[in-house]
């Protein structure tokens, strides 16, 4: 028989990282899409660099917040739980590297940075809130 706590931790596990992995989709997303109809970023492929400079920087900020909120949701070891997004993370980015391989899209640093940027990026996430935690921040 299967301890129900047990079973209720690994939900709650599996929903933590999730969490944290959809909102970097749902958030990167809903901002590259602004940014192309609003023209600050034209759409199509992406060669200027400060194109490329400002879409890493949001992508950055938005996988900070998901690693919080995987942080934030875990159950327990939360740092483990933001360890698990970044590894996930990092696994699409690197096929995005490789799928985007060969199509002209723009230059190759954006993707492999992209790639790079997610377990350190998670990994703050997790950090704030740990500093969170220790302030005795709002639960």
């Amino acid at each position: 028989m299967t301890n129900p706590s047990s079973t209720s931790s690994a939900s709650r596990s599996v929903i933590a990282v999730a969490a944290g992995l959809t909102a970097v989709v749902i958030l990167s997303t809903l901002t590259d899409m602004v940014m192309h109809a609003t023209g600050i970023i034209p759409p199509g492929a992406m060669w200027d660099p400060w194109d490329n400079a400002l879409a890493l920087a949001y992508r950055c900020l938005f996988t900070v917040a998901g690693g919080y909120l995987t942080a934030r949701l875990a159950p327990s070891a939360p740092m483990a739980h933001v360890l698990a997004l970044g590894l996930i993370g990092t696994a699409i980015g690197i096929a995005g590297v490789f799928a985007t391989a060969g199509l002209n899209l723009g230059p190759r640093w954006y993707p492999i940075a992209v790639a790079a940027s997610g377990l350190p990026c998670t990994w703050l996430g997790g950090l704030l809130n740990a500093h969170r935690a220790r302030l005795g921040g709002l639960s």
